[in-house]
């Protein structure tokens, strides 16, 4: 066998690993076979050419150019092909490669000190070493961490470029001007910025991680409030029923008395004043009863308020997920209550629901009238301001909500309005939109003459 045999197998090893890590901490934007098949026919020959050059020009002379010739095609590639992009791509791209070139340094010195020329000690480090890295990306960090990607927002940026420059520092160090195993003056500094490593990584997902948490926080205590605000509303019916048994009792000795004194007109115009207050009472905005219950609490609400509300509710004996629908609606009537409350003018506020069916999807819209400096384009979500009471606090969830029923929600101004519009597919849970049906969502609406 010759000496760098396994060397070379050992490099092979690496790449290859490091190509792993990467997939189990990035999410695609394709499907798992398409993915599959792109890694393939683009990684593997990045792979090939970067093994044959260390064979052929040897590890000092790669390590020189190992940037250009195996990272930056990497990072074209899988930016093409992750579903995030920007500040949260490249933390997942330096982390990876950084993890993976972090085991090829160590196996690297341990041979280069310990070992007999033979490589035996940098082959056996690698084979245990990627192995473990990746159990554990696998069994511990993965599910968190993409979780952190799906729901954290904030962060990224000054993470990223923290990995981006410690990825640089390790290999500019490590091969320039020379190896740094040529260098021996420096290798205590080295040694440092290797240990620096796990703890800067440390440092950092323990940061995300209480982002996490507090994202779980904020989502356990939206999801409780509106559960209460169902309850609440429930609750009010039900008062307001026993309220209404513990007066007919009054009622029905009045319309007696008159009666039995023969004031048919008196009885006639008590009967119809009582009428007209139990339609009050006893309205139905729609069939479903817990739809009916929050729209019954808004309704409340802004009579109380002074707020204009116009409801267009098309929907009839369908059996609807109540619990997403009044999250999406509660959520969004509730934005629309703190933005409408706050402008001067008591003409100016105006908030408007509509619903109904098209084809296989219920639709969904929400205006009301804004503040005139609010400014929102299609596609874009306001940030969220909970003291500054603007739009965006619950926009989230109700997106959330809208996608777990296999369907999508946008918002913008127009007009002096913010609209919401939101399209859930009738009876289908967990649809995976086309590009398609993407491109016709606000064709839709159009078609359906929402003014």
């Amino acid at each position: 066998m010759r000496p760098n045999v396994l060397r070379e197998l050992s490099i092979i090893w690496s790449l290859f690993h490091t190509l792993v890590l990467f997939v189990l901490l990035y999410r695609s934007r394709f499907s798992n076979r398409k993915t599959f098949v792109l890694t393939i026919l683009t990684m593997f020959p990045v792979i090939g050419v970067n093994i044959w050059g260390l064979i052929y020009f040897g590890p000092a002379q790669m390590g020189r150019i190992f940037l250009l010739t195996c990272t930056l095609p990497s990072i074209i590639f899988y930016y093409y092909m992750s579903v995030d992009r920007r500040a949260r791509f490249l933390f997942t791209f330096c982390f990876s490669d950084t993890m993976a070139y972090w085991v090829i340094v160590i196996t690297n010195l341990t041979e280069f000190y310990f070992g007999d020329g033979r490589c035996i000690l940098m082959f056996l480090g690698r084979l245990i070493l990627f192995p473990l890295i990746e159990w554990w990306a696998y069994k511990v960090l993965r599910r968190p961490y993409l979780e952190l990607q799906s729901s954290v927002n904030k962060g990224w940026g000054v993470f990223s470029g923290m990995s981006a420059v410690y990825y640089l520092l390790l290999a500019i160090m490590a091969n320039y001007p020379s190896l740094i195993t040529d260098r021996p003056q420096e290798m205590p500094a080295f040694l440092l910025i290797l240990v620096l490593m796990p703890l800067n990584y440390a440092t950092i997902f323990t940061a995300m991680y209480r982002q996490l948490l507090l994202y779980r926080k904020e989502k356990s205590e939206t999801v409780l409030r509106e559960v209460n605000q169902q309850m609440q509303a429930q609750l009010e019916n039900q008062k307001r029923i026993y309220r209404m048994k513990h007066d007919m009792r009054a009622h029905t000795i009045t319309l007696s008395g008159l009666l039995s004194q023969d004031k048919v007109d008196e009885a006639r115009t008590y009967l119809e004043k009582l009428i007209s207050t139990q339609k009050v009472y006893e309205e139905r905005f729609c069939a479903n009863p817990y739809l009916n219950a929050v729209l019954s609490r808004y309704v409340m609400k802004f009579e109380e308020l002074g707020i204009s509300f116009r409801l267009d509710i098309r929907t009839g004996e369908e059996k609807l997920p109540h619990m997403e629908l009044c999250q999406i609606i509660s959520n969004g009537l509730e934005n629309a209550c703190n933005c409408v409350s706050q402008l001067e003018t008591d003409s100016d506020r105006e908030v408007s629901i509509q619903m109904q069916y098209h084809k296989n999807w219920l639709v969904i819209r929400m205006k009301n009238r804004c503040q005139k400096g609010l400014r929102v384009e299609k596609g874009e979500i306001p940030k969220t301001d909970q003291f500054g009471r603007e739009h965006g606090f619950g926009l989230q969830t109700i997106q959330e909500a809208a996608k777990s029923l296999g369907g999508d929600m946008f918002c913008y101004t127009e007009n002096g309005f913010f609209v919401l519009d939101i399209m859930v597919r009738g009876g289908v849970i967990q649809y995976v939109w086309s590009n398609a049906e993407k491109a016709n969502f606000h064709r839709i609406f159009v078609h359906m003459h929402y003014g």
